[in-house]
């Protein structure tokens, strides 16, 4: 099986969320990849994900830009610290410290999203990733992410 998104090596301790854990069986399962020093999720909104007939719901988009933010810092603190994606080392989690996100126009439903992210590393253990979001060549959103790496409390197995 070949791996190319960062979330498909997260360890299963923290594969749970809902916008792109892989072992959420209810959840949406973004998946974020390199393209060239871009990075790049491209997601299908369900029909649930409805707002008004014919376009998707804002919540959707604000998550897209969410998990692919901290997708994307992973992905850069992973290759900074000489890793790839599936050269079997663990790439080191992230959470939101801050989640922006501005609407530029309706975002039709019934076509695949593509959020496309350029990183920037502003401390050690913090990346701003920004963050636009297409439907075909249409920019309906963009976004930005703080990203953190995951404080140790958060490391602590729980019950899912």
């Amino acid at each position: 099986m070949s791996i190319d998104a960062i979330q498909d090596i997260y360890p299963e301790d923290y594969a749970w969320c809902y916008g792109c854990g892989r072992l959420n069986k209810e959840g949406l399962h973004f998946k974020t990849i390199w393209q060239g020093d871009k990075t790049i999720t491209v997601y299908t909104p369900r029909p649930e994900h409805t707002a008004i007939p014919g376009f998707v719901y804002g919540g959707l988009i604000g998550s897209l830009i969410d998990c692919h933010g901290t997708g994307s810092a992973s992905m850069a603190l992973h290759r900074k610290n000489g890793h790839e994606i599936g050269d079997g080392t663990e790439p080191p989690r992230f959470v939101t410290a801050s989640l922006h996100v501005d609407f530029m126009k309706p975002t039709p439903h019934g076509i695949p999203l593509k959020a496309i992210g350029t990183v920037e590393e502003i401390h050690p253990k913090k990346f701003k990733i920004r963050t636009e979001v297409f439907a075909h060549n249409d920019c309906c959103a963009k976004g930005e992410v703080i990203a953190a790496v995951m404080p140790a409390a958060f490391k602590q197995k729980s019950e899912v």
